[in-house]
C-alpha cells in the first residue's frame, strides 16, 4: 500500500517508516510529490490531522496519513499543545522551542513539571473519505531542567520518561517506539487496518 505522509517533518517520517516497517506500507513524504504543508487551522489535534491528511490526499491522489502531535505541559495549562512546533515563533526551530519552554518552567518545582506527548493519526483512503480512521496515543512524563541525550527530535531532550529513567532523546529508537505517543497511536492504527483488511 502506497501511502503519503501529510508532513515534511523528516523526524516524523523516519519514526513512522520504522514503526510501519514490515507491514506492507510504502510511506512517502508529501514533499516527494511537491506538496507543501497545509495550513493548520484546526483547534484540536484531531482537526489538524484531518486537515493535513485531506490536503495531501487531494494533492497526490493517494491515501494519506495525517499526524498532529505536540507536548502538553500541566503547569502551562496544556501549552504549547497545538503550537508545539512553532512555540518560539519560528516553525520547526526545536532548539528555540526548548529554550522557551525551559524559561517558562524555570520557577516551577520538579513535582509540578508533569507533561505528556499526544499524537493523533488520521488515515484517509481518498480526499473525500467520509469515514477516516482516527487513532490517538499519549505518553506521560515530565520536563527536565536541562537537555539530556542526542537522539530523537523536537522536545525529546527535555522530556523525561519515568518508567525508563531516561529522556526521550537518550532512548534507543526501538525502545522509544514501544512507549511513545506516536508508537502507541500506530499500534492502534495497525489494529484498525488489520480489522479492515
Amino acid at each position: 500500500m502506497k501511502l503519503v505522509l501529510a508532513s515534511s517533518n523528516r523526524g516524523k517520517l523516519g519514526e513512522l517508516r520504522e514503526l510501519l516497517g514490515g507491514h506492507g506500507i510504502d510511506l512517502h513524504a508529501q514533499s516527494e510529490f511537491g506538496v507543501a504543508d497545509a495550513d493548520e487551522t484546526g483547534t484540536t489535534f484531531i482537526e489538524n490531522a484531518l486537515i493535513k491528511a485531506r490536503h495531501a490526499a487531494r494533492e497526490t491522489g493517494l491515501p494519506a496519513l495525517g499526524d498532529d502531535s505536540g507536548i502538553c505541559v500541566d503547569a502551562l495549562n496544556g501549552a504549547p499543545g497545538l503550537y508545539s512546533a512553532r512555540y518560539s515563533g519560528a516553525h520547526g526551530d526545536a532548539e528555540a522551542n526548548i529554550d522557551k519552554l525551559l524559561r517558562e518552567l524555570e520557577a516551577v518545582p520538579d513535582d509540578r513539571r508533569g507533561a505528556r506527548f499526544h499524537c493523533v493519526l488520521a488515515l484517509l483512503r481518498h480526499a473525500d473519505d467520509p469515514e477516516p480512521i482516527v487513532v490517538e496515543g499519549s505518553w506521560r512524563g515530565s520536563i527536565l531542567r536541562a537537555r539530556r541525550g542526542n537522539g530523537g527530535h523536537g522536545y525529546d531532550p527535555v522530556f523525561f520518561d519515568p518508567a525508563s529513567g531516561l529522556s526521550a532523546a537518550e532512548m534507543a529508537p526501538e525502545q522509544k517506539n514501544r512507549v511513545s505517543h506516536r508508537g502507541l497511536a500506530l499500534v492502534a492504527l495497525k489494529r484498525r487496518l488489520s480489522e479492515l483488511l
